[in-house]
């Protein structure tokens, strides 16, 4: 891989916001890890409807879903070949019922990407103490997804339970690049995006797309060399309550409104991709409390940025970007974009409103969002640093009724 990104790593950062959904045998049970001995009769929703999931995220102004299809458990949300501990041996759909190609369906009919979580580690596996017999394993699940269900935005590869294990995986990315080569891949094998290093949903500034190693999880120091810098932009996970399968004494730890838009100015704003987890309940829903805070949450940012103020852009000798305005405009929001397609440039940027700093940072990115005091003008001076190839492909105004980013 090389400095530039791919077509397909582009679109996906175009993306920006998905939802995770956590969802299995844990559910039914009250855990958030457990062994691979719970029985697999225990998952048995009532009411079960992918479209509900989809429709929520289209609602949120999500693009994309991920389903853990397989936690570390080892429970299988799809009728697998592989093992008995799957959906094929629970009560649901009378043991013929399939979550991910239900939730499949309903991403094409929603119109919106559908990612897949497949957890290396398995705990339910009797091959996984035999590397070469579960690399097999692991390998014919994978094909399983990646050819039962059609086209794939995004396949997650969790580090958490691996942090001492090596996998093959070379005939890993075999599948994927035979089956799914434009779905990125998330921080492990060969990946084309990378963990943010956090399950707090936050990025940092700089935020930069080009790196030379990896985290692997919260639970090990060590990072994963890759040998050489890789253009690898960040995804950032966090869950919309404490726990990540939903719980039933957990209400009270439901994030507010305020704290999940200091989440998002602190991940999409800072040009990174944001995955927040709103799990589906035992009836197979997204809980009602869950559902209506997104929906606040992504609501109010729809009307904050609902009236975008587009700016005529013109580059300068000096390495300043000249942003005209039609005619004189409000403004207490920014949006900058860079070009990218040859590369991550901006280093640091300054933007002035007659010759006053009224915003700055350091990177740029897919996306770049300032809150400041409003000022009224027809020109932004915006200074860039970062060498001849730094470039901003839209500057975006907005008059949103909030001039600083929500504290945490």
């Amino acid at each position: 891989m090389t400095a530039t990104p791919t077509r397909a790593q582009l679109a996906w950062q175009q993306m920006g916001f998905g939802l995770f959904l956590h969802f299995g045998v844990n559910t039914f049970n009250g855990c958030e890890w457990s062994d691979g001995t719970l029985d697999p009769r225990s998952f048995a929703p009532t009411q079960l409807d992918a479209r509900q999931w989809a429709d929520t995220a289209v609602a949120a102004g999500a693009r994309y879903v991920v389903l853990t299809a397989k936690h570390h458990d080892g429970f299988c949300l799809w009728p697998t070949d592989t093992t008995a501990y799957s959906v094929g041996s629970s009560p649901w759909r009378g043991g013929r019922g399939d979550v991910v190609g239900e939730l499949a369906a309903a991403c094409r009919e929603a119109g919106i990407g559908l990612g897949l979580y497949l957890s290396p580690w398995d705990r339910n596996a009797p091959c996984y103490g035999d590397p070469a017999a579960y690399d097999a394993f692991y390998a014919r699940q994978l094909t399983e997804l990646c050819t039962r269900y059609g086209p794939l935005t995004e396949l997650w590869f969790d580090g958490a339970g691996s942090e001492h294990r090596t996998y093959d995986w070379d005939a890993v990315m075999e599948v994927v690049d035979a089956h799914q080569p434009d779905a990125m891949v998330f921080n492990m094998g060969r990946p084309t995006i990378r963990w943010a290093g956090n399950e707090d949903g936050l990025a940092q500034d700089p935020c930069r797309y080009l790196t030379d190693r990896t985290g692997v999880s919260v639970y090990a120091d060590r990072a994963e060399e890759l040998g050489a810098a890789r253009y690898l932009p960040p995804e950032c996970d966090v869950p919309l309550r404490a726990n990540w399968f939903w719980q039933p004494d957990d209400l009270a730890t439901l994030k507010s409104r305020e704290h999940l838009a200091a989440i998002w100015y602190r991940s999409v704003g800072l040009g990174a991709g944001l995955l927040l987890n709103v799990p589906p309940d035992r009836r197979g829903l997204l809980d009602d409390a869950d559902r209506t805070r997104l929906l606040e949450f992504t609501g109010d940012l729809a009307r904050r940025f609902a009236a975008p103020l587009p700016a005529e852009l013109t580059a300068r000798a000096d390495g300043t970007v000249l942003a005209r305005f039609p005619a004189p405009v409000t403004a207490d929001h920014l949006e900058l974009r860079e070009e990218l397609t040859g590369g991550q440039h901006i280093e640091h940027h300054e933007i002035l409103a007659a010759d006053r700093v009224v915003a700055s940072g350091r990177t740029v990115g897919v996306r770049r969002v300032h809150a400041f005091p409003a000022v009224r003008t027809d020109e932004l001076r915006i200074r860039l640093a970062g060498g001849p190839a730094a470039a901003l492909t839209s500057v975006t105004a907005f008059a949103t009724g909030h001039e600083e980013i929500p504290p945490l």
